[in-house]
């Protein structure tokens, strides 16, 4: 990366940064709801190198995706959330971005690209931002400067995970817990499939969901869905589709508690029906599947995995699945190069000048 960035910019990095995407164990379209979460990082990362520069100017360019394809608003937008936020000030800046995540795939890249570039603009200038503060920075970049209305989540656990870990987040009290997580120990791997279609949180429908949960949250008279029961949910006059955009959120929150406890107890293998509760409650209720997603989860099922869902906001990207040892090898021969093996790792972190 440090060769690159001196090919392309004429100097070396002052500050090079490396941030993992994720993957959301279970607890999907809940934390923009005030409810529960369990992502943990994985091992595929976006890293991110930046020099000052003295014009004013922020020269983007990244090694795999072109300038024309949007991306570059996610940096321009963290710029002007470190002045709002924590009061850098970034006056001009090269930054040069690698990745192995892909994009649309459900894996937060986004989220990558902006805590990344959080810490690397922010040590540039001189400051050490903490975890909590990288993530309220890079949230406020996506959702108040890029525009998108996602939940805290994201940003949360790209900068605050633990190796070997996942993290149980409330989304309303933003407090963590570090959940013990180590799948190997019991014989069971976390394998991530790409459905290969491509989504984009900002296309409009998940920014609908969240109207929708809001109304619904309206008509049962709480603040939020994490504040109502499914009998509340159940017995209040609505429309069907905002009683089940409802229901989902509710029994999905229950879902994220009982996966907590079972990982407490270290019973990892018995956490795949709760997957496949969620992935129906995301298809049927939240309606935020797809025929390939689907389908992706189906045929885990046939090869020997013992849970699997779609992850991520929907619409497309990738799905994940808990597979034992002995069927490891038919899970990923069913989907050649779209299935990869994940692992849990810790959040961003700065790269020395070696890499």
């Amino acid at each position: 990366m440090n060769e690159e960035f001196e090919r392309w910019a004429g100097r070396a990095p002052a500050e090079v940064w490396s941030a993992p995407g994720r993957v959301n164990l279970i607890g999907e379209h809940t934390d923009y709801n005030g409810g529960f979460v369990l992502p943990f990082a994985i091992d595929r990362s976006t890293t991110v190198a930046v020099a000052p520069r003295s014009d004013g100017r922020l020269r983007c360019r990244s090694l795999q995706v072109a300038d024309d394809t949007g991306w570059t608003k996610y940096v321009d937008g963290v710029v002007q959330a470190l002045a709002a936020e924590a009061g850098i000030h970034v006056d001009g800046a090269d930054v040069l971005v690698e990745s192995d995540l892909p994009t649309g795939a459900g894996l937060s890249s986004s989220a990558a690209l902006e805590v990344a570039t959080v810490a690397a603009l922010g040590a540039m200038a001189g400051t050490a931002l903490d975890g909590a503060q990288l993530a309220a920075v890079a949230f406020r970049a996506e959702t108040e400067f890029v525009g998108v209305p996602v939940g805290v989540m994201d940003q949360t656990v790209v900068a605050r995970a633990l190796p070997g870990h996942v993290l149980f987040l409330d989304t309303r009290s933003l407090g963590i817990e570090q959940v013990p997580f180590d799948p190997a120990a019991e014989g069971v791997n976390v394998v991530v499939i790409d459905s290969g279609v491509r989504h984009r949180v900002g296309d409009g429908r998940y920014a609908e969901r969240r109207r929708e949960c809001e109304a619904a949250a309206a008509a049962i008279g709480v603040e939020q869905l994490r504040d109502a029961t499914l009998k509340q949910v159940e017995a209040t006059p609505m429309d069907d589709t905002l009683r089940r955009r409802a229901r989902h959120v509710v029994t999905e929150d229950s879902r994220v508690l009982q996966t907590v406890e079972q990982l407490r107890r270290e019973a990892v293998a018995g956490i795949g029906a709760i997957l496949l509760a969620s992935h129906a409650s995301l298809r049927d209720d939240f309606e935020v599947s797809c025929d390939a997603l689907d389908r992706v989860v189906e045929t885990a099922m046939e090869k020997g995995a013992l849970g699997a869902r779609m992850t991520g906001g929907g619409f497309g990207g990738s799905a994940l699945a808990l597979v034992p040892d002995g069927s490891l090898p038919n899970v990923l021969d069913a989907f050649g190069d779209a299935a990869f093996e994940v692992r849990p790792v810790g959040g961003v972190r700065r790269i020395d000048a070696m890499g």
